[in-house]
């Protein structure tokens, strides 16, 4: 795999780790500063009218603070995330990752909610290193 295809599959693959093993640093250290999280209603919400924004502009202290309540109030069941396609830029400094995304979370009364659909991950280089700056999905196509 190219060496640049190889470092956003890293960066897809840390995402996973960090929900896997609810690391809210781990996570909070894939997001570009400018990042802003578009949220579509559900997976088969394909037009953006209807999306919305619960985060806002990336913010360490306000997103950490959303990510470790979440971890703190529900378990994951499932998370299986794969790969479906890489494309760099031709000048290197920009990145977009297709990935197919299924995951289970459970809360502490047993109600389960389903991450699923595909993600389309924008990343740009920012001094050196690869971070996410949209997210769009995760829709069903």
């Amino acid at each position: 795999m190219d060496p640049q295809k190889q470092e956003i599959r890293e960066i897809v693959d840390r995402e996973t780790r960090a929900w896997d093993t609810k690391d809210v640093e781990l996570l909070l250290s894939i997001f570009h500063p400018d990042m802003v999280w578009v949220w579509p209603n559900d997976n088969n919400s394909q037009n953006p009218i209807d999306w919305k924004l619960p985060l806002g502009k990336f913010n360490y202290e306000r997103w950490k603070e959303v990510y470790r309540k979440m971890f703190s109030e529900n378990e994951i069941v499932k998370n299986e995330r794969k790969v479906v396609d890489i494309k760099i830029s031709k000048e290197g400094d920009g990145a977009f990752a297709v990935v197919d995304v299924d995951t289970v979370w459970e809360n502490k009364d047993g109600i389960q909610t389903k991450w699923f659909g595909r993600a389309g991950k924008t990343y740009s280089k920012i001094n050196g290193d690869w971070k996410l700056i949209a997210h769009h999905g995760l829709l069903r196509y």
